[in-house]
C-alpha cells in the first residue's frame, strides 16, 4: 500500500508541473523538449535527490545564423563549388554561426543568477559548463530531481520529473546531465569469434592467433607506403589508459614509438577505473588501432573524461583542437539525438575533420526511436550512431592468408546471442533524421534500408578477433565496432598526409565522397564490398542482409588500398614520396641543429616512365638531386641537409619546402621547417584555454571548487603574466604537471617560467623538477612560502637521453599559485667565431644568446688549477658579443680564454 502511495504522489506530482509548465509557458517561458526520458515501468522509485547534492551540466545554446551554415556545409563538399574545401578555423566558426557573445552573456548571466557556478566557457560559446546544488537546479528550470532503482545495473539514478522550462529571452538549446540512466559505454565485446559455433580459423600474428599491428595494414593497405607522418588522430574516451599497455603493444606488434598525448575534460585526472565496467580496455585498443594502421603519426591524441563525463564537452574540446583533423569515438551515450551535439558535428565538418563513430554492437536497429534497439532511443547508449554529420563504422570478420597475411575474404560481423545479449554490427534505420543528399539516390530494394530517413553505418572495417594489451599489462582478445572505428580515423590520416604532400585541403567528412564514389563506375576498385552475412538478432530476425553495393550491415565496406585514397583525397599523381614526408629539425642560434639531415625516396606508381624535377629556393636547405627520371615502380633516394647558412639564421620559425614535381603532371611538397632558438615546450603560454600537450595528475573540481586549471583574466584569477591565459595550480594534495619532449643529448637549454602566489599559508608546496636519463633534479623548490608577485624563475639545464621531462608538482590549500610563459630554450655553446690582435690588446668575438650572464675567463698556463675571471660578468643583448681583453701581452706572453654562462 505505501508503493501505490507513492505512484499517485508522484502521479499527482507530475501532472501538477506540467500545468504550471504550460502557464509558465503562456507567461513568457518556454519549455526545452527531450530532457524528460520514457522511463521502463515497474522502477522502484527512491524519492527526490536531495537538494545539498551537486551536479555537473553543459548548457547548450543555439546556433545563429543556422541555415546559411547548412548551405555552406554543402558547399564545402560540393566538388563544383567555389567553397568546395575551404575550410573554415575555429575563430570564423565562431565569428560566423556561433551564439553571440550578447546571447552568451544572458546564459552566463542566468546561471550565476540562480546560483550556480560556472566552471567553463567554451571558445565557440556553443556550451556553458556549470555546477550547482539540486535545489539551484530544481529553481533554475523548474523541475524536480527524482530517483530510481536503476533496473539493470545495480544503481540508482536521477532524472527531471518533468521538462525542464526558461524564459523565452534565454538562448538555451539544451541540457546535458539532468539525467544519468544511461552512461558512456564502450563499443567493444570481450572474446572473438573462436568462441562462437562458427569457428573461423586464426589467421593473425599475435600468440593468441588474432590480429594485431601490421595485420591491417596488410590486409587493407598492402600496397600503401603512407604511414601518416604529420598528421595526428584524436580519440574520445571516458576512461584513462596505464602507458605501458600501450608501450608493451607497440613493441611486441613491432610498431614505432608514436607519442600518447592526453587531454583531461570535465576534471577526469585521467587515472583509469578498475573493475568490471572500466574503460580501460577500449581507449587502450583505440591507442592501438590507430597506431597500427598509421605508425607515423606525429601523435594520438586521447581527449579523456571520466565514467560519468559528459560527451558535449569532450566533442567541443575536440572541435576547438582543429589541428586533428582525424577523430574517432568507439563510445555510445544515451539523451540522443542532441541538437548541440549536432551543432558541433557540423562545426567539425566546416572545419575540415573527419569524425569516424562505431555504429553499435547490438545487430540491427529496431524500428522507433522507443523501440528494444531503437537508434534514436534516448534511454540506451546508442547515440551518435544515426547522425547525418559523422562516418557511421560498422564491423566485419576478416579472414586473411595468414599472420601478416593478404587479405582472403569477410562478412558481416555477427556472434548472435553471446553471454546472454545479441552481438553484432549494429546498422539500421533513423526515426529522427531525414535522408541527407548525399545518400539519396540509392536502391534500397535488396537492403531493407529507408529512402525518406537516414540509414547507418556508411563503412566498415574488421571488427573481431582483434588483440590488444590493457589492464595494467593483459593481453587479450576483443571484438566490436569500436575497433573499427579508430582503424578509419587511421586510414583517413594517410589520405591526408597524401593530400597534404600535394599541396592539397584535408578530406574533412568523408561522406558525401564515398557515397560518390559507391554510386559511380570506380566502387569495386576503391572498396572491398561485405556481401555475405547479417546482423539479424532475435529483437529483429528479418533485417538486416549483406548486400551487393550499400547494405545496413557494414556500408559500403571496407577499403581497398591505396586506390580510396587517391579518389578520395583528389590526389592520382604517379610520382610519390615514402618513408619521410617532412624534416623538422631545431636547435639553439649558430646550431648544432638536430636533425640536420633526412633522406627521402621516391617513386613511380604508374605504368610508364616519368620525368621529374625538384625546386629549392632556400638558402639554407641542400638537395642532394634536382631533376631525374623514374621507370615504373623504380625508386630514388633524395638527401635534404641543412646547408652552413642555417648557422647564421636569427631567432625564429622558419619554414620551406621542396617542390617535387612530375613533369607528366602533378607536384608534391616536401615541408622542412627549421625552429632557431624557440622554446621546444608545446603550450608553454597555455593559449589554447586549456593543458594541450601538458599531462596533469590531480583534481581540476573537488567540493564545488576549482583545482589545477588555464583560465581567462575574466575569471577572476590572477594568472595571466602575458597573452590571454594563464595556469594556476591549487590542489589539497600534491599534484603534478608534467611534459616530456625531444632533447639532444648534451644540449644545453635555459628554463624560464613566472610564477606569483597571491594569498600565503601553512600548506603551501612548489617543486620544480628536470628529468634526463633516468635522473630526477630538483631545481626549485618551496615550502610555505609568503606571498610574492610575479616573479621569473630561470634555470640552465642539459640533457641526457633524446627524451628529457619537465615536471611541476604543486601544492595550494588556501588559494593558488599563478604559472605562466613556460618556456625551454635551447641555447648554444659559448663559441669563438673570431679572435683578432691589435697591438697590446686582443679582441674576440662570441656566439652567445641574448639575455643569459656571462663571465669571461683566462688562463696563462693551462696547469694552473683556476680560472680567472677577466672583469665582471655582463648580459648579453644580441647573439653575438665582441669582448676585448686591452694591454694582455703587457702582462704575459700568452694567455688561454673561455666563456662560462649562467641564468
Amino acid at each position: 500500500m505505501k508503493h501505490a502511495i507513492l505512484l499517485i504522489a508522484v502521479f499527482g506530482l507530475c501532472t501538477l508541473l506540467q500545468i504550471d509548465s504550460t502557464a509558465a509557458t503562456q507567461a513568457g517561458m518556454k519549455i526545452l523538449h527531450g530532457h524528460l526520458p520514457n522511463l521502463p515501468a515497474g522502477l522502484k522509485f527512491h524519492g527526490e535527490v536531495p537538494a545539498t547534492n551537486q551536479l555537473r551540466l553543459a548548457i547548450g545554446l543555439p546556433l545563429k545564423n543556422e541555415p546559411d551554415l547548412d548551405d555552406f556545409l554543402t558547399q564545402v563538399y560540393d566538388p563544383a563549388s567555389p567553397n568546395y574545401h575551404k575550410y573554415l578555423t575555429p575563430d570564423q566558426f565562431t565569428e560566423r554561426y556561433a551564439p553571440s557573445v550578447e546571447d552568451y552573456q544572458k546564459v552566463l548571466e542566468f546561471a550565476r543568477t540562480n546560483g550556480l557556478q560556472v566552471t567553463a566557457t567554451h571558445r565557440n560559446r556553443l556550451l556553458v559548463d556549470v555546477q550547482g546544488q539540486v535545489d539551484k537546479i530544481e529553481h533554475a528550470f523548474h523541475i524536480k530531481m527524482i530517483s530510481y532503482a536503476h533496473p539493470s545495473e545495480g544503481r540508482d539514478f536521477y532524472t527531471p520529473d518533468t521538462e525542464p522550462t526558461v524564459g523565452v529571452d534565454i538562448p538555451i538549446a539544451d541540457i546535458s546531465g539532468l539525467n544519468n540512466y544511461t552512461l558512456p559505454r564502450p563499443r567493444l565485446v570481450r572474446g572473438s569469434r573462436s568462441s562462437q559455433a562458427n569457428l573461423t580459423l586464426q589467421t593473425g600474428s599475435s600468440p593468441t592467433g588474432s590480429y594485431m599491428g601490421n595485420d591491417f595494414r596488410m590486409a587493407y593497405v598492402p600496397d600503401v607506403a603512407l604511414t601518416g607522418i604529420g598528421q595526428e588522430v584524436g580519440l574520445l574516451e571516458f576512461d584513462g589508459f596505464y602507458p605501458a599497455d600501450i608501450s608493451a603493444y607497440k613493441t611486441q606488434a613491432r610498431l614505432p614509438d608514436v607519442p600518447v598525448s592526453t587531454v583531461l575534460v570535465d576534471g577526469y585526472n585521467g587515472v583509469p577505473t578498475t573493475g568490471p565496467n572500466s574503460g580501460n580496455t577500449e581507449v587502450a585498443l583505440d591507442i592501438e588501432m590507430a597506431i597500427a594502421m598509421a605508425p607515423g603519426l606525429s601523435q594520438v591524441l586521447v581527449f579523456e573524461a571520466g565514467p560519468s563525463g559528459i560527451p558535449n564537452d569532450v566533442l567541443n574540446q575536440m572541435a576547438a583542437s582543429s589541428q586533428v583533423k582525424q577523430l574517432s569515438c568507439s563510445w555510445g551515450w544515451g539523451g540522443g539525438p542532441s541538437a548541440t551535439t549536432d551543432n558541433i558535428f557540423k562545426q567539425m565538418a566546416v572545419q575540415g575533420q573527419s569524425f569516424f563513430t562505431a555504429s553499435g554492437d547490438s545487430d540491427a536497429f529496431t524500428t522507433g526511436s522507443s523501440s528494444a534497439n531503437g537508434v534514436d532511443n534516448p534511454l540506451l547508449a546508442n547515440a551518435p550512431s544515426s547522425s547525418p554529420y559523422i562516418t557511421v563504422v560498422g564491423g566485419t570478420i576478416l579472414v586473411t592468408a595468414g599472420p601478416g597475411g593478404a587479405w582472403s575474404s569477410e562478412t558481416v560481423w555477427n556472434w548472435g546471442l553471446h553471454n546472454g545479449s545479441y552481438v553484432g554490427s549494429s546498422g539500421g534505420i533513423s526515426s529522427f533524421y531525414s535522408i541527407p543528399s548525399w545518400q539519396s539516390g540509392i536502391s534500397m530494394a535488396a537492403n531493407g534500408g529507408s529512402t525518406t530517413q537516414r540509414n547507418s553505418p556508411d563503412v566498415a572495417l574488421t571488427g573481431d578477433n582483434v588483440y590488444v594489451t590493457a589492464d595494467n599489462g593483459a593481453n587479450q582478445t576483443v571484438g566490436g565496432t569500436s575497433c573499427a572505428a579508430p582503424l578509419w580515423a587511421a586510414f583517413t590520416a594517410l589520405a591526408n598526409q597524401q593530400a597534404l604532400s600535394a599541396g592539397k585541403s584535408p578530406v574533412g567528412f568523408i561522406n558525401p565522397s564515398i557515397y560518390s564514389i559507391g554510386k559511380g563506375p570506380e566502387f569495386a576498385s576503391n572498396f572491398r564490398d561485405v556481401t555475405s552475412g547479417n546482423n539479424t538478432s532475435g529483437n529483429s530476425p528479418n533485417e538486416f542482409y549483406a548486400a551487393t553495393g550499400y547494405d545496413l550491415c557494414t556500408g559500403w565496406g571496407t577499403p581497398a588500398g591505396q586506390a580510396l585514397i587517391n579518389s578520395i583525397s583528389g590526389v592520382t599523381n604517379a610520382l610519390e614520396i615514402l618513408f619521410a614526408a617532412e624534416l623538422t629539425s631545431s636547435g639553439p642560434v649558430g646550431g648544432p641543429f638536430s636533425p640536420d639531415t633526412q633522406t627521402f625516396t621516391l617513386t613511380n606508381s604508374g605504368a610508364a616512365e616519368l620525368a621529374w624535377s625538384i625546386a629549392n629556393t632556400s638558402q639554407w636547405v641542400n638537395v642532394s638531386s634536382t631533376a631525374g627520371t623514374l621507370l615504373a615502380d623504380a625508386v630514388a633516394g633524395i638527401g635534404v641537409s641543412l646547408a652552413t647558412a642555417a648557422n647564421s639564421l636569427a631567432p625564429g620559425i622558419y619554414n620551406s619546402a621542396l617542390l617535387v614535381t612530375n613533369q607528366n603532371g602533378g607536384a608534391i611538397t616536401f615541408p622542412i621547417t627549421l625552429t632557431v632558438g624557440q622554446s621546444i615546450l608545446v603550450n608553454g603560454g597555455f593559449e589554447t584555454g586549456d593543458f594541450t600537450g601538458w599531462t596533469l595528475v590531480g583534481n581540476t573540481t573537488f567540493s564545488g571548487n576549482i583545482y589545477n586549471a588555464v583560465e581567462s583574466a575574466s575569471s577572476g584569477f590572477s594568472v595571466i603574466h602575458s597573452g590571454t591565459y594563464g595556469a594556476f595550480l591549487g590542489d589539497i594534495q600534491l599534484a603534478s604537471l608534467s611534459q616530456t619532449f625531444a632533447t639532444v643529448p648534451g644540449q644545453y637549454y635555459l628554463l624560464s617560467l613566472w610564477l606569483d602566489n597571491p594569498t600565503s599559508g601553512t600548506v603551501q608546496q612548489f617543486q620544480l623538477s628536470w628529468m634526463t636519463s633516468g635522473i630526477t633534479n630538483v631545481l626549485f623548490s618551496i615550502l610555505n612560502p609568503a606571498s610574492f608577485s610575479w616573479t621569473n624563475l630561470q634555470f640552465l639545464v642539459s640533457a641526457a637521453d633524446i627524451q628529457s621531462t619537465l615536471e611541476i608538482q604543486a601544492e595550494n590549500d588556501p588559494a593558488y599559485f599563478g604559472l605562466d610563459d613556460v618556456r625551454l630554450t635551447p641555447i648554444p655553446l659559448p663559441r669563438i667565431t673570431g679572435c683578432e690582435r691589435a697591438g697590446d690588446s686582443v679582441q674576440l668575438s662570441w656566439i652567445t644568446a641574448a639575455g643569459l650572464v656571462y663571465q669571461a675567463q683566462y688562463k696563462t698556463n693551462l696547469l694552473q688549477p683556476d680560472w680567472i675571471n677577466l672583469g665582471s660578468s655582463f648580459v648579453a643583448t644580441s647573439n653575438s658579443t665582441v669582448f676585448q681583453d686591452s694591454h694582455t701581452f703587457l702582462s704575459s706572453p700568452r694567455k688561454f680564454y673561455r666563456l662560462i654562462v649562467s641564468p
